[in-house]
C-alpha cells in the first residue's frame, strides 16, 4: 500500500491542491483511496466534506496530528497532507510511513529558499533515503524569470522536477465541489490533464 505524502514547511504553497488531486488521480485509476490531513487548517478534510456522491469515493483517514500511526488495512494507496512548519520528530513520524515525498514549490525567492532548507534536512534523514522524493512546480508560468530560477534551483538539489502545475481558476472552482481535474470530462481539462502526465506516470512507478 503506497503511502504519498505532500510535504513543504512553507505554507501556502498548495500542499492542498496537490494532495487532492493525487487522491482524484488515484481515484480515477479505481483504488482504494484514503486521504489523510494533519494539517490544523483542515483543507483537505474540508474538501472530501464537498466531494458530491456521484464522484468517485475517496475515504477520509482520520489522523492524530501530533502523533500520526500507520494507516488503516483495506486500501490501496494512502495520500497524506502535512502541516507548515513540519520538521524534526514530526518530519521523522511522516517518513517512516511514507514510500514517496512530493514537494510543492512555488517560484518565488521566499518558498524557494524556505524549501532549500528542507530539501536539505530530508537529504539528511536517513528514513528519507528509503524515499522517493520529487518536486512540482505550483502556479508556474514556464514563460517568466521566476520559473526560471525555480528550475535553476531545482537543478542544484538533484532531485527530479515532476512536472509543473499552471495557475488557472480550474483548480479552484474544483477545489469548491470537492472534485479535480480527473473528475471532469477530459476535454474540459485537457492542458492540465497534459501538465499531469509526468506526474502521475511517477506516481505510478
Amino acid at each position: 500500500m503506497p503511502v504519498i505524502v505532500v510535504a513543504n514547511p512553507k505554507g501556502g504553497v498548495g500542499k492542498s491542491t496537490l494532495s487532492t488531486q493525487i487522491a482524484g488521480y488515484f481515484a480515477s485509476r479505481g483504488q482504494s483511496v484514503m486521504l489523510g490531513d494533519a494539517d490544523r487548517q483542515l483543507s483537505s478534510k474540508l474538501w472530501l466534506s464537498l466531494r458530491p456522491d456521484s464522484a468517485r469515493p475517496i475515504t477520509s483517514w482520520e489522523v492524530d496530528r501530533d502523533d500520526i500511526a500507520k494507516p488503516p488495512k483495506g486500501t490501496t494507496h494512502v495520500v497524506l497532507d502535512t502541516p507548515a512548519g513540519l520538521h524534526g520528530k514530526r518530519l521523522k513520524d511522516v517518513l517512516k510511513l511514507a514510500h514517496k515525498v512530493v514537494v510543492p514549490l512555488q517560484a518565488s525567492v521566499f518558498d524557494i529558499f524556505a524549501t532549500k532548507d528542507f530539501l536539505d534536512e530530508l537529504a539528511q534523514s536517513s528514513k528519507a533515503a528509503k524515499t522517493q522524493i520529487g518536486i512540482v512546480g505550483m502556479r508556474v508560468d514556464e514563460r517568466t524569470r521566476a520559473a526560471e530560477q525555480l528550475r535553476t534551483f531545482v537543478e542544484s538539489t538533484g532531485l527530479p522536477v515532476l512536472g509543473y502545475v499552471r495557475n488557472t481558476q480550474n483548480y479552484v472552482q474544483l477545489a469548491a465541489r470537492g472534485l479535480t481535474v480527473f473528475d471532469l470530462a477530459p476535454e474540459r481539462v485537457a492542458r492540465d490533464l497534459a501538465q499531469w502526465q509526468p506526474i502521475c506516470e511517477w506516481l505510478d512507478q
